[in-house]
């Protein structure tokens, strides 16, 4: 059976890119799919049934690295996080929140500060100590201005040979960000219609476009996450300076709150882990603690 990724849903029908990355197979998914309530995905490698040149049914799914809910979307790479210097405010707590429900889909994180030439001096010493504290946590920063001459030349490699999805607040640049990566974005979707043999929607909807040997998710991704997938002994794996000091705690299952000998504890005292991410840990933790409990529906 031939075998392709799907690079766009829309109104129930999944367009499938063959193994040669000649042709585009407009598909339909079993029946015996809903039944078990399996949803293909934009992202999914599949096998499929080829009815004709140009239509098909899948038959299997492949086993997925990760999955998200908004956008409906599998087996991503990384997560371009969008944070503005101003208009909106740059905001810790939130990238933290970003950072945090990425790690926990094991995608990897980049963080893209825009707006940096509306910033005052003071602002912009403030938001140059932050970059460096990701930095040093291990975490790629790109900052940016408006109308940047040098992004696209920055950002390319970062997309070479992965799978991309952007996120980030309303009004950060997301958009802008996507024409800067892609100004032949327009072209490439006509390509993609032209060889579907259909006029371009204006549904939204995901779509996977090729982009200098990777591909990125067309869509200004998802905007806001909560933690409902999460466990509270799960959490600190999410911050990976807690994650790389957490063998040095004396319990192996210590939450990093009152519990003796904690390593974690420790690093904050130091200055190792910068304050207000363990503020932010214990928010998290917080929330995930008095979260409802989930029901099962089995």
């Amino acid at each position: 059976m031939p075998k392709g990724q799907i690079r766009k849903a829309l109104s129930g029908f999944y367009y499938v890119l063959d193994e040669d990355g000649q042709r585009y197979v407009q598909c339909r998914g079993r029946g015996v799919f809903r039944n078990r309530q399996i949803t293909p995905l934009v992202g999914d490698f599949v096998e499929y049934k080829a009815d004709n040149d140009r239509e098909g049914t899948i038959l299997d799914i492949e086993e997925r690295k990760n999955e998200l809910v908004r956008p409906p979307i599998a087996n991503i790479d990384q997560a371009i996080l969008v944070f503005s210097a101003k208009q909106p405010d740059f905001h810790p707590l939130l990238l933290d929140r970003f950072l945090v429900a990425v790690e926990s889909f094991n995608i990897q994180p980049v963080i893209c500060l825009t707006k940096t030439d509306l910033m005052s001096e003071s602002e912009r010493t403030e938001l140059d100590r932050y970059a460096d504290e990701y930095r040093a946590i291990g975490y790629e920063v790109i900052e940016s201005f408006i109308d940047d001459p040098s992004l696209q030349a920055r950002l390319m490699p970062v997309l070479e040979g992965k799978t991309s999805v952007l996120a980030g607040q309303s009004g950060v640049g997301k958009s802008t960000l996507l024409n800067t990566i892609l100004p032949s974005l327009q072209l490439k979707t006509d390509d993609i219609s032209q060889a579907l043999n259909r006029g371009k929607h204006t549904t939204r909807h995901v779509e996977l476009i090729s982009v200098n040997g990777g591909l990125l998710a067309d869509t200004p991704g998802f905007s806001s996450f909560d933690f409902e997938q999460l466990d509270k002994e799960q959490l600190s794996a999410c911050f990976p300076e807690m994650e790389e000091r957490s063998g040095g705690c004396k319990f192996r299952e210590c939450l990093h709150l009152n519990e003796p000998k904690c390593a974690i504890k420790k690093a904050v005292e130091t200055g190792d882990i910068p304050e207000y991410r363990y503020k932010h840990y214990l928010k998290f933790l917080e929330e995930i603690m008095n979260r409802k409990p989930r029901y099962s529906h089995d």
